[in-house]
């Protein structure tokens, strides 16, 4: 596996126990976007270790999609989670009111974290 890709699944990891630790604490729109950065950097390990560095959210979201969901390497599930989390965190970075639920943030926390699980199962097989 890539050095790169190994970190960024690291990085994802801490994301995640931030995530369960906002969650635990209430805080529900800051746990949300927590899970959804997990999310980002397990995408970006895959594109790397491909070959296929992007940064901004919206190249990373296509080319997971393209790479990863279309192909069927990974259940497209993933790719929706990844886009469905998003916008959550867009709720709750740039929203006033609290539009994310604690029932959502939650579900958000457990797709997070099975989507790094994933990640990591598909690296280390392919890789």
């Amino acid at each position: 596996m890539r050095e790169e890709s190994r970190q960024l699944l690291e990085k994802a990891g801490r994301a995640l126990h931030a995530a369960e630790v906002l969650l635990h604490a209430g805080d529900a729109e800051f746990a949300a976007g927590r899970a959804y950065y997990a999310m980002l950097y397990v995408a970006q390990a895959l594109l790397r270790q491909k070959g296929l560095p992007c940064r901004k959210h919206a190249a990373v979201h296509a080319a997971f999609g393209q790479h990863f969901a279309k192909t069927g390497l990974l259940d497209p599930k993933f790719h929706r989670w990844l886009l469905d989390a998003f916008d959550k965190r867009l709720l709750g970075d740039y929203g006033f009111e609290a539009d994310v639920s604690p029932g959502d943030a939650a579900a958000i926390v457990d797709q997070a974290r099975e989507f790094l699980q994933a990640g990591r199962g598909y690296l280390r097989a392919a890789f």
